[in-house]
């Protein structure tokens, strides 16, 4: 029966209705329900939003047709991300945000830098913008489907578990949406809207539309679905449950495999990342400066070098890492994800930090303030050598020769020793080149202690309820073993608080027992009660589902609530010991990222800076003394031989101090990069344990940076001012 069949059979039978019991027949009205689009409205991700208004006013402003067949694939991951965008909107967009970019970004850099290389390079990349704006829907339909995949497991589990004691599967179905995360709980609640406002009849028909847009991606989650719908129709009992048991069976187990897979097909992607993003670039900073001195020649300014070198380091390849990045993590199967409890109500100021005014009253500040303090403390100290320089500051050395000095701005070789003030070039000088390391150290500090602060007490509370969910399944068979003998749910509690006394288990039982005892609850309000519930201490989807069955299957009686925490026990237990199965398939590829974001990346390219100092230096000396013989020689009327051709060769080389900033804020950029890519890989969309990783890896790589790079400058410049003292004694 077709939708239109449906209606006029429904009209038929109210018209009947009316006519035998008096009274006119209702009117049929579409539901407006606010539900879904107020969850929407909440939770929907803001640069979503962002996008999908510049698709629509790009989609007014250019009137655009699309190719039916590229339109139909790109309508369908819009629709998957629950975008109100027309494909022709996105066509627009990659086409007017780039000619913007080529006409503004062209015209202010030509006009503030006044060099022709900005005109090309903006050209370039509005070019390459339009096919990397086509994708965006790719790109967001992917980093939806990933963070939808990670919840698959849970969702199958909640529906499953609700159905073992109640088998309707609307009600599950809202079940499951309750205790997931967006954005599998939005489309979970998109099902159910779609039937409340009659778009479809039933709920296995608004299921089964949903369904078709995961038929070519994780088949498993479709045939566990279409597993639990089949016990709806099976008159046994023992089969009905048999049918749940392998629904949640055929997840766990595709998920296995399909990570597997994954897993194998990771190591060459992430090695030609390594070689191309990483490695390659800094080794190729050690070649850098000789290419810049010895390419430079007459007239060259190593600022304008600096500034070629930044936007191939600082802009280029942090892009390119980023979206080869994307392009791996696109690939991730369904897997597990954690939940970011910081956005939880009642857990948000956990994200600040805590200052303990009082006894009784503690202060909750916002880290964003404390890291924008270390930034401008950086930057000032960091940039002192300009600013003294600009002050007409006199410039000191640190030793008797005065070889190692502070600012040491010279002459460029053409224009000789006698150059005016403000045609000096630089500094060259070790203190400033130790100084601008305190500007990557205040950039990659304040960055790092912002993620550390804003996710230091959060992770606490999870991970005090991860250690809780890990030994959960065991207090579960406890607790469905005590009400199985018979014993109420509130005696219970008691019993299991006692035998698991000293646990994180013990501790949650023990306070909904003492909530029951002490301030004469009842057990629903004794584990929910929105000041002093169990639930709430600890906060776990896992933890409140199991309860809610509790609560839900209890009235049933004590047996069909033992049965119920049995199997969930059993449940927990299995998937439990997948995850730890997928984490051990990730193990090699995980470890070789943090060692690389750890210690290699940033302790490599603290060398490179290094061994640029000194060749700065003996460039910078070479060339002076040269400049002062060739000067001398013309000033007493002989000829300098080949001394003058050799100044024409090469060029003054680039301050260490402007070289070592761009990579510094390379190390720093590559670290976001590589951290983010493997907490993707490893846990898929986990927000909170991604902040917590940037926190620890920011802050330690950057503090290696600098400390190598200050030490291996150190050491190189002692050892290029020894030489070269002897060279020209």
């Amino acid at each position: 029966m077709d939708q239109r069949e449906y209606q006029d059979l429904l009209e038929k039978y109210k018209s009947r209705v009316a006519a035998e019991f008096g009274g006119t027949a209702p009117v049929s009205r579409k539901i407006a329900t606010q539900e879904y689009s107020d969850f929407k409205r909440e939770l929907y991700p803001a640069h979503y939003s962002f996008y999908e208004k510049a698709c629509n006013f790009a989609d007014n402003l250019l009137k655009l047709t699309v190719d039916p067949v590229k339109a139909k694939a790109m309508q369908k991951n819009l629709d998957l991300c629950h975008l109100n965008v027309r494909p022709a909107g996105v066509i627009a967009l990659s086409f007017l945000f780039p000619l913007l970019t080529i006409v503004v970004g062209s015209l202010v850099a030509f006009g503030i830098f006044g060099m022709f290389f900005f005109v090309i390079f903006f050209l370039v990349a509005g070019l390459l913008m339009i096919p990397a704006l086509q994708r965006v829907p790719d790109f967001m339909a992917n980093t939806w489907r990933m963070k939808a995949s990670n919840q698959m497991v849970q969702s199958v589990f909640y529906i499953v578990t609700y159905m073992r004691h109640t088998s309707n599967l609307e009600r599950a179905i809202q079940f499951a949406a309750d205790h997931l995360e967006p954005p599998l709980s939005l489309d979970f609640r998109k099902i159910l809207w779609d039937v409340e406002t009659e778009k479809y009849s039933t709920i296995r028909a608004s299921a089964e539309a949903y369904l078709l847009v995961w038929k070519e991606w994780d088949s498993e989650f479709v045939e566990s679905f279409h597993l639990v719908e089949s016990s709806l129709f099976e008159s046994s009992e023992e089969r009905r449950l048999a049918l749940l048991d392998k629904a949640l069976d055929v997840i766990l187990t595709g998920t296995y495999e399909t990570m597997l897979h994954y897993a194998h097909s990771l190591k060459s992607p992430i090695t030609m990342l390594h070689m191309l993003g990483i490695i390659l670039p800094i080794l190729g900073l050690v070649i850098l400066p000789l290419i810049v001195s010895f390419l430079g020649g007459e007239g060259s300014n190593p600022f304008v070098s600096a500034i070629y070198i930044s936007v191939l380091y600082n802009v280029t390849l942090p892009i390119s890492v980023f979206y080869l990045g994307k392009i791996i993590l696109s690939k991730r199967p369904a897997g597990y994800g954690a939940v970011d409890i910081g956005e939880k109500e009642g857990f948000k100021k956990y994200k600040n930090v805590a200052l303990p005014l009082s006894k009784n009253f503690t202060l909750w500040v916002n880290p964003l303030y404390f890291c924008i303090m270390i930034f401008a403390v950086g930057m000032l100290i960091g940039f002192s050598p300009l600013i003294m320089n600009s002050l007409g500051v006199p410039d000191f050395a640190f030793d008797q020769n005065g070889n190692l000095k502070m600012l040491e701005y010279v002459c460029p070789p053409d224009i000789g020793p006698g150059c005016a003030p403000e045609e000096r070039i630089g500094p060259y000088g070790i203190g400033s080149s130790l100084l601008s390391l305190v500007v990557v150290l205040g950039l990659g500090l304040s960055f790092g202690l912002f993620f550390a602060l804003r996710s230091k007490n959060v992770i606490k509370i999870r991970e005090k309820t991860k250690e809780l969910e890990e030994e959960f399944s065991s207090a579960l068979f406890q607790l469905g073993n005590r009400l199985g003998d018979g014993l109420p749910a509130e005696i219970a509690f008691a019993k299991v608080a006692e035998t698991m006394r000293g646990t994180v288990s013990g501790d949650f039982f023990a306070l909904a027992e003492k909530n029951i005892t002490s301030l004469g609850m009842g057990l629903e309000q004794s584990l929910f009660d929105p000041r002093v519930g169990a639930v709430v201490k600890f906060p776990s989807n896992v933890i409140e589902a199991s309860m809610k069955v509790l609560i839900e299957s209890i009235r049933k009686g004590p047996r069909i609530a033992a049965q119920a925490l049995l199997s969930m026990s059993r449940y927990i237990k299995e998937i439990h010991r997948v995850e730890e199965r997928l984490q051990d398939l990730m193990a090699d590829v995980i470890s070789s990222m943090k060692a690389q974001t750890k210690f290699l990346t940033p302790a490599i390219a603290g060398i490179v800076i290094g061994i640029t100092s000194m060749i700065s230096t003996i460039l910078t000396k070479l060339s002076a003394q040269l400049g002062a013989f060739t000067a001398s020689q013309q000033a007493a009327g002989g000829a300098t031989g080949g001394f003058g051709d050799l100044l024409t060769i090469f060029g003054i080389g680039i301050p260490t101090f402007h070289f070592q900033i761009i990579v510094g804020i390379y190390v720093v950029q590559i670290g976001y990069i590589l951290t983010v890519l493997s907490n993707g890989i490893e846990n898929g969309a986990d927000k909170l344990g991604e902040r917590y990783s940037l926190g620890k890896n920011l802050i330690n790589s950057t503090a290696l940076y600098c400390f190598i790079a200050a030490v291996v400058m150190l050491l190189f410049n002692f050892f290029a001012g020894t030489i070269l003292q002897r060279t020209f004694a």
